[in-house]
């Protein structure tokens, strides 16, 4: 194939002798057709293949990563990540994205990394179960959840989920519990999203028993920035009850949802409201919730529960994740949304 400067001043073009200064003041596409016909170039290939079979791909999908994660995308953007690794001390999601982009969860507390390694974004744990402590990272009584396997994946254009088999082993190594979680990401309006967190506690042999303590099963640490002592947000709750500068308010009240708001950009606010299913037992449930950025669930405040062999215990918890502060009517309303939902069958059993 010949260059221009080769070819010389005149080009050869369909049997006609053409200038190359015509060439140059020619309309726009005749150029370059001038120069396939004197095999000065190579003509593109634009033609596609069609796919007769092809099927829509999802909007939303789960993907799993390396070292046990997952990546929750929205059109190839990483929306959460499920963390399920068997070294970790228990699986957790991190992050978790508001509509900014940005986390509104964090990892650790922002004044007490070390003794609070354990708030990790949201997870699910539980500071007594047969005497064993499954909430702290430290200690002579601590277990572990030891996530076994992925069990399932899905993906759709409305949302995606993911199922994981667990584990909770005592310090010498002996399975208390089974688990088995499926946590869920839905897509809504305005980029906003649910995070949905089913578990199926099962007890093999012996009858294991949640002790009664305000520290377990949902844990949620937000963004430093959302809190009320370093940020200035704002909790309230279903109830009407409100915290801006202590904690008197939401601090261990019975709640259908608390909610926590607060700054995540300058001028921008955002927030996650932890969401209680009223299929669980004691619902409405209490509310541990800290002006330091700290919201969780209190499963067996007043008393414990305890889960029978053959005898299942199946929860269900959400997590809102908005934009602003938003009116508590508009929360309600998401809160009877996601009242109305049934819970999966998590039995493992194939249909």
């Amino acid at each position: 194939m010949r260059s221009i400067q080769e070819a010389g001043p005149e080009l050869v073009a369909r049997g006609r002798i053409v200038s190359a200064a015509a060439m140059l003041t020619a309309p726009k596409g005749l150029f370059s057709c001038g120069l396939l016909a004197a095999g000065l170039v190579s003509p593109m290939i634009s033609a596609q293949v069609p796919l007769p079979n092809a099927k829509p791909v999802p909007l939303v999908q789960a993907l799993p990563q390396p070292y046990d994660q997952v990546s929750f995308q929205r059109d190839g953007t990483e929306l959460a990540r499920l963390h399920c690794w068997p070294g970790l001390n228990r699986p957790f999601v991190f992050p978790l994205l508001g509509p900014s982009g940005r986390p509104v969860t964090r990892m650790g507390h922002p004044h007490d990394p070390a003794g609070h390694s354990h708030h990790n974004s949201i997870w699910i744990s539980h500071n007594d179960v047969n005497g064993w402590s499954f909430w702290a990272d430290r200690g002579t009584n601590q277990g572990r959840i030891v996530s076994q396997r992925l069990e399932k994946l899905d993906d759709s254009d409305s949302g995606a989920g993911a199922t994981i088999f667990n584990h909770w082993v005592d310090k010498n190594g002996k399975v208390l519990l089974e688990e088995r979680r499926r946590v869920s990401l839905e897509l809504l309006p305005n980029k906003e999203s649910l995070l949905v967190l089913d578990l199926r506690f099962e007890a093999k042999g012996v009858p294991v028993t949640f002790g009664k303590t305000p520290f377990g099963l949902v844990g949620v640490r937000m963004a430093k920035t959302i809190g009320i002592a370093d940020g200035g947000g704002t909790i309230r709750n279903s109830e009407g009850n409100v915290d801006e500068q202590g904690e008197n308010g939401c601090f261990w009240k019975r709640a259908r949802w608390c909610d926590y708001s607060g700054p995540i950009l300058p001028g921008k606010t955002e927030g996650a409201t932890l969401l209680d299913h009223p299929a669980n037992p004691d619902h409405p449930t209490f509310f541990h919730v800290r002006s330091d950025g700290w919201m969780g669930t209190s499963f067996t405040h007043t008393a414990p529960r305890v889960v029978e062999p053959g005898k299942p215990l199946q929860l269900r918890y959400a997590v809102f994740v908005h934009s602003g502060v938003p009116a508590r009517e508009a929360l309600q309303q998401r809160w009877e949304a996601f009242a109305k939902t049934e819970l999966p069958d998590l039995s493992g059993r194939k249909k």
